[in-house]
This record gives C-alpha cells, structure tokens and sequence, in this order.
C-alpha cells in the first residue's frame, strides 16, 4: 500500500510541476520576485495537500509565535534536513518569501530547476568554496535587506533519521555579518519520507520552530554550536524512537 501512495504521490507531482513551472516562467516576465514568489508557494502547497491525502503524512507545527514579526524584519533560519519534505513544506509555513541557498546543479531539473532559476535565490559553486561564501553573505545581505528570509540546511545535505552531520557555519557567518537572528528549526520528516528510497510512508511529521537567537557580537562557530545544541537536543524530543 505504501509503494502504491508513493506511485500516487509522484505522478501528482510530475503532473503539477510541469504546468505551474511553465506558467511560472512565463508570468515571471511580467511579475516581480515577490508576488512570483507566493505564486510558487502555492504549487508548494498543492505538493504537501497531495502528501496529506496520498501519503496519509500528518504535519504539526509548534513555535509558530517565535518567528519575526513586522515586514522587514530580517531572519535567518537553520533547519534540520531529512528529506525533500521540508523543502517543500517550509515555504507554506513562513510570513515571508525565502531564499534557499542551494547548489547551482539543480537549476538543470526541468520545469523546477527552470522555476527556481526565476526566483531571486541563492545557487552556489560547492567546488570554490571560498567564492561560494563570498556569494553568500553578498547575496545574503542583499535578501534580508528587502525584507526575504534566508533558509539554509547547515548540515549540506539530507541526514538520515537519527544521524547527525557536520554543521557547517556559513548560515551563522552570513547572521553575524548581517546582524540578522537566527530561528532555528527541527523537523522529524525522515520518519515518513525518508533520505533514500521511493515509498514513503504515513504518519505525523513535526516541525519545531526554535526561539530567535541573536547574532550580534557573537562569533560564527560559536553561535553556530548554540544553533546545533538546539536542533540536536530538539529532534531527540520530537522523534525519540530515532535515537533509542
């Protein structure tokens, strides 16, 4: 039944990106980044409608009160990365547009890489990394300063369920340079979308939205050490049987 919703879940996805990322495109032409923006979101919201009624996956969210209020507030957020889902799922969360910092690879995917390259993001070239970060406190700086949250996954790539990564410090490098707080997030999605494989499974996936975390006068390892602190004892909290 599991392999069957995850058949279901696919086909719904190929099936909505392709119109929505050629309507995007498009429209793009036309519409500035931020109403493109939430015309994105809205496909993101179609992908997490189709993965609570093919995949019977279950969202809760707590912590919603400890995200910046007012419209430019500046954020930097520093999530736990377990799977697509979040990807997916954290842009229908949050009050303001984001940008991901990603590798620059993906824009190459059709129709969502296209899409993506329309949007005011941040791709990088992971194989100079030093240009890589100059990119992104520049870009990065750019962004808060009107009034769009950065989102990145400090540990690089997708960590299986109850693994840790190295947390890399180039969120908290781009927070002390900006002066920007960081909102750190945890968030169990491995338990039914997991880093490998194709069937997905149901259940309840939950998002733990951590309080703001200043950045001024700190120092980036440092700070980024409070960051992981948090991220790693909460997800023990929201997915225990992941770390017996």
């Amino acid at each position: 039944m599991s392999l069957i919703r995850s058949i279901l879940h696919m086909a719904w996805i190929v099936l909505t990106v392709i119109p929505w990322g050629f309507a995007l495109v498009v429209v793009s032409v036309w519409v500035r980044r931020t109403p493109l923006w939430w015309f994105a979101v809205n496909w993101f919201r179609l992908v997490i409608w189709g993965t609570r009624v093919f995949l019977g996956v279950q969202v809760k969210v707590s912590g919603m009160e400890n995200l910046p209020e007012g419209a430019t507030s500046p954020a930097i957020l520093l999530s736990k990365h377990q799977s697509t889902l979040e990807t997916l799922l954290l842009p229908t969360l949050m009050p303001h547009p984001l940008a991901f910092v990603f590798k620059r690879e993906l824009l190459r995917i059709p129709f969502f890489g296209w899409s993506m390259a329309r949007l005011d993001m941040i791709h990088i070239d992971r194989e100079s990394r030093a240009l890589a970060m100059k990119h992104v406190i520049e870009q990065g700086k750019r962004l808060l300063s009107q009034g769009t949250w950065v989102i990145m996954f400090p540990e690089g790539t997708r960590i299986a369920r109850g693994q840790k990564g190295t947390y890399q410090t180039a969120g908290t490098r781009l927070a002390v340079e900006s002066g920007a707080p960081v909102i750190p997030i945890a968030v169990s999605s491995g338990k039914c979308w997991p880093r490998l494989g194709f069937t997905k499974y149901s259940g309840v996936v939950q998002v733990s939205i951590g309080k703001p975390i200043p950045s001024v006068g700190r120092e980036p390892k440092e700070l980024m050490r409070e960051v992981e602190a948090w991220i790693e004892a909460e997800m023990r909290r929201i997915d225990p049987e992941a770390y017996l």
